[in-house]
């Protein structure tokens, strides 16, 4: 049976303001969804380990949203994610990354999970991660010394959906301005359109809209 590390952050504010925030909450729950109508069984981990903050847990009209945020399993596994310390990269098959803002102050400089994400990668596993959790990626170092990214074109939140989302002048760095610096290509749409980039056992997708696509995309790999 195929087997899935979500690694998810421990911030649960917007960068330094006492806003709330975390993971958000419909890019891990569709993603979620994809894997159990699969049959495809997932951990949730974190730096820390313990309960982990979400947000865009009370979004209206997102059944698998509210589907998933109500089964018993998942509530288990998000109040209670493994420590990145208790994990064994060489147990699982893929690693995704759902966004939300937190992120962007721990996962996106944590040496521990990147090393572990590396080792993953150059043993064959696929990494995946939509919206700001691309962020994730950009401490990923290979064991050539090369940045995992300089070989790849990824997509992820964008300037503009920042914009739109308010988030502009409170949010750590600009995610997209530090994919377009160490990636080989970035690449996005229209904000809010759904946009998904598979390059080399690599999945992004660029903001909530594509979670879906990505964990389609994701079980595609996996299959």
């Amino acid at each position: 049976m195929k087997k899935v590390l979500i690694p998810v952050t421990n911030h649960a504010t917007l960068g330094s303001t006492d806003q709330v925030n975390g993971t958000y909450a419909p890019e891990l729950t569709h993603v979620v969804h994809v894997l159990n109508n699969y049959g495809i069984t997932f951990d949730i981990a974190s730096i820390q380990g313990g309960k982990a903050p979400l947000y865009g847990t009370d979004i209206e009209d997102d059944e698998v949203n509210s589907q998933v945020l109500n089964e018993a399993s998942f509530q288990t596994k998000i109040n209670n994610t493994l420590s990145a310390s208790q994990v064994n990269v060489d147990d699982y098959d893929a690693i995704f990354y759902p966004g939300g803002f937190g992120l962007l102050s721990d996962l996106a400089n944590n040496e521990d999970v990147a090393a572990m994400a590396a080792k993953h990668y150059e043993a064959g596993g696929i990494i995946a991660a939509v919206c700001h959790g691309p962020a994730a990626l950009l401490s990923i170092t290979l064991s050539n010394g090369e940045p995992l990214l300089a070989s790849k074109h990824v997509t992820a939140f964008t300037r503009e959906e920042e914009i739109d989302y308010g988030t502009i002048n409170d949010i750590p760095f600009l995610l997209e301005e530090s994919l377009t610096r160490k990636a080989a290509q970035y690449s996005k749409v229209q904000p809010w359109g759904e946009f998904v980039i598979e390059d080399n056992r690599v999945i992004t997708g660029q903001n909530p809209v594509s979670a879906h696509a990505v964990g389609e995309a994701l079980v595609k790999l996996l299959s």
